[in-house]
């Protein structure tokens, strides 16, 4: 490939918002900076999220809200039970706030602050245009400072020369090219697509008990090229689970149906038992836990008309969207008639819980003594069973039953490297490997075992921008030494 330069002071493998930030800071310091993106399109994942936590901004200044880095600091690593590396978690905090305003002047726009779960604090700004709108200002910007952007070329060898990163090799049409680097940051955006290190270091068979949202050749390149220069490994097993029902596709026409599978009513497992308090809906991974505890990769969630007329005269709990939130009257009725028209498993209705059974592979009469055991839960205002709040204890009395798969997800995993608060990548003797830097799904040790968003709203989409913007610094900083 002629036209791939031969040489760069850094190189950024994969072009997601974790690796464009790096980019982009690195050639604000002045710096020779080559993207490299395995796929013909730019951005991967960052597409699709709708916002990113911060603290003390200029939002949260001007609403007088006082949850800033001290408590985003302590909420972080108490959740983890300190499993998270704490200097890295208070580089990202004290970074955030100061990245919204980076992220205005590079044209990103917000709309609004706001949170995503039930008493969390202010920390979640939703931006205008998604995701996509900051991966392509980041785009424009970068290519303004002279980032030369390569898509379709992966990155397959990162060189070293003695102690030190030398460059990195790439696929060309016909032969391997070598490109001279003095430094490189790995944002190739974590493994979630490699079948065997899925189950080799989470457990999980993909695509089985384990459904991909999302990601598209996320086989963890870069950590295993990390790896190869002798790398130690941190939170390579921590992944960004959840449950959701059938998708738009799958129900065809009917894709507002999944409205009904996420509201907290009656949830029950393939044994027609209740598995948890279906409150736990408005926090990812508590639910994704909860239904990741099947072998088989999915649940049910069970409703009837009382339930269908409440959303659409009351307003549901909650959303799938920012565009649906707590309180919004939905009609789901037509959308359900037109899904119940292609006979599925994943979704199906009775005129009885006992022929709802039946339909679902579950004994009836097992089925009928758990919704009897969950009414009456109901009656007292009191569930003896999960304790869950009074305010979600509604009876289901039919005449129609209706039943869908809630599946277990993920949207990614969320670790694989060892790194420093400068996001520098550490070997198994805790010694830099200089030069080399990890950002994004592939650098450990943000979130401990799983992803501790209850109190933290959009830490994933941060983690990722603010962990860019410090490996870019970083970078350009060694690279001056």
């Amino acid at each position: 490939m002629s036209d791939i330069p031969s040489q760069a002071d850094v190189v950024v493998i994969g072009s997601g918002v974790s690796g464009l930030t790096a980019a982009l800071t690195a050639a604000e310091a002045g710096k020779k900076v080559i993207v490299f993106e395995k796929l013909k399109s730019l951005g991967g994942t960052s597409n699709f999220f709708k916002g990113t936590f911060a603290v003390e901004s200029r939002y949260q200044k001007d609403r007088y809200i006082t949850f800033g880095k001290d408590e985003a600091f302590r909420a972080i690593v108490e959740y983890s039970h300190w499993r998270a590396n704490p200097r890295l978690v208070r580089a990202i905090v004290n970074e955030s706030g100061a990245t919204i305003d980076w992220l205005e002047e590079q044209g990103v726009e917000f709309i609004e602050l706001t949170i995503n779960m039930p008493n969390a604090p202010e920390t979640y700004h939703l931006i205008k245009g998604e995701g996509a709108a900051v991966v392509k200002t980041l785009v424009t910007r970068a290519q303004e400072k002279s980032v030369t952007i390569k898509t379709g070329v992966p990155v397959t060898q990162i060189i070293k020369s003695g102690d030190r990163i030398a460059g990195v090799v790439v696929e060309g049409d016909e032969d391997d090219v070598q490109v001279a680097a003095k430094a490189v940051v790995i944002a190739s955006g974590g493994y979630i697509n490699n079948k065997e290190w899925v189950k080799k270091y989470t457990g999980f068979n993909l695509m089985q008990n384990l459904l991909p949202v999302g990601n598209v050749e996320k086989n963890g390149d870069g950590i295993r090229m990390a790896f190869e220069l002798g790398a130690a490994e941190e939170g390579i097993g921590t992944v960004e689970l959840f449950r959701i029902g059938p998708s738009r596709q799958e129900l065809g026409a009917g894709g507002r149906v999944s409205i009904a599978v996420i509201q907290p009513d009656l949830w029950i497992n393939q044994a027609g038992e209740r598995f948890c308090d279906e409150g736990i809906t408005f926090f990812d991974t508590s639910e994704g836990n909860a239904n990741a505890r099947h072998k088989e990769g999915y649940t049910y969630s069970i409703w009837d008309n009382g339930v269908l007329k409440r959303i659409a005269e009351e307003g549901i709990d909650k959303g799938i969207t920012p565009d649906t939130l707590p309180g919004q009257k939905i009609d789901i009725t037509e959308d359900l008639k037109v899904a119940l028209q292609s006979p599925s498993d994943d979704l199906c209705s009775g005129d009885s819980i006992e022929e709802l059974a039946g339909k679902i592979g579950i004994e009836p009469d097992v089925l009928k003594a758990t919704l009897d055991e969950y009414n009456t839960c109901c009656a007292k205002g009191y569930d003896e069973v999960f304790n869950k709040s009074r305010r979600y204890l509604r009876p289901l009395t039919g005449p129609k039953y209706y039943a869908a798969k809630a599946n277990t997800v993920c949207l990614g995993t969320m670790g694989g490297i060892k790194v420093s608060q400068k996001l520098e990548v550490i070997d198994k003797q805790d010694r830099v490997i200089s030069g080399l830097y990890a950002v994004g799904y592939d650098a450990g040790g943000m979130y401990g075992q799983d992803y501790g968003m209850h109190i933290t709203s959009g830490l994933s989409s941060s983690f990722a921008m603010n962990s860019g913007r410090i490996a870019g610094r970083s970078a350009a900083a060694y690279i001056d030494r």
